[in-house]
């Protein structure tokens, strides 16, 4: 008897197939989603002090690391602290903060700073003892439509960096801006578009609730790509203090609209911002020669 000339047979051949296929299909699915796990960190502008890092990290895998002074700041408080953070286990996020658009000038300016820029955070993460090929992300405050000078001076900046021997990155928004026009634009999305093939690992910040679960520090964090922006290794979920006209329906943030460490991260004023990342160690900075 042939399969085509018996109609139950064929129904019933298909719906074995079927019940082994979906059988054989769900492990393979869950498989995947195991690997794909994500790691919390934090950042904050002035470093938390030595006495803390054991406290923080039992809840955080990596930590931001600024090479030059964080927006708005005098000083640098994490130079010369990368030794003491890596012996308390913590993974980096390396830092450097960028101009800003008032800065930049015309196109050729912009250029020549970025150029500048790139070699002096590729020599500063040196001197801190950050190993070659180190992720650096420049750190973009400023959010929408990158302009022609700000493209300048990211790509140049991001080419020296790369030239110096060390990786680039950039911390960006993941979050979609208006534009008079009505069109909207998310700033990762823009520079991916205008990257003209560059590697560039992208740190993104979206803090509205959802996608953002809020200043938590949930068991199983979610992965970046869940910020909006698939192509994203790190996403900054919750800052301090809360964005009002963003994060306004986000939980668990203090009266103050700060986000705290847990345990005693309040009563010791430890307000933070939190990230998830698909590394314990985002920018690879670790002592590789001890591994």
């Amino acid at each position: 008897m042939t399969i085509l000339g018996d109609r139950g047979t064929v129904f019933l051949m298909l719906r074995v197939f079927l019940l082994v296929f979906g059988a054989l299909a769900v492990p393979v699915s869950n498989a995947v989603a195991d690997d794909r796990a994500a790691f919390l960190g934090f950042d904050r502008n002035e470093y938390p002090g030595d006495d803390h890092l054991n406290e923080l990290h039992k809840s955080f895998a990596y930590t931001g690391y600024w090479l030059n002074n964080p927006p708005g700041a005098q000083t640098n408080t994490w130079t010369g602290k990368r030794g003491k953070v890596e012996a308390a286990g913590f993974g980096f996020l390396v830092l450097f903060n960028g101009r800003t658009y008032r800065e930049l000038g015309n196109v050729g300016k912009a250029a020549g700073l970025g150029k500048a820029d790139g070699r002096a955070a590729a020599q500063t993460a040196r001197r801190e003892g950050f190993p070659a090929h180190t992720i650096i992300f420049l750190d973009l405050e400023e959010g929408g439509r990158m302009l022609p000078e700000q493209k300048a001076y990211l790509f140049t900046w991001i080419d020296g960096v790369r030239l110096a021997g060390f990786s680039a990155g950039v911390y960006c928004s993941g979050m979609a801006a208006k534009e008079s026009s009505g069109a909207s634009v998310v700033t990762a999305l823009d520079i991916q578009q205008s990257a003209m093939d560059r590697p560039i690992a992208y740190w993104v910040t979206n803090d509205a609730c959802p996608p953002a679960p809020g200043c938590a520090v949930p068991q199983r964090p979610p992965l970046p790509s869940e910020s909006g922006v698939l192509f994203a290794d790190v996403w900054q979920f919750a800052q301090s203090p809360k964005r009002k006209d963003v994060a306004a329906a986000c939980k668990g943030y203090g009266s103050d609209g700060n986000c705290y460490a847990p345990n005693s991260g309040a009563t010791k004023q430890l307000h933070l911002d939190l990230d998830t990342a698909t590394s314990a160690d985002p920018s690879h900075g670790r002592d590789r020669s001890r591994r």
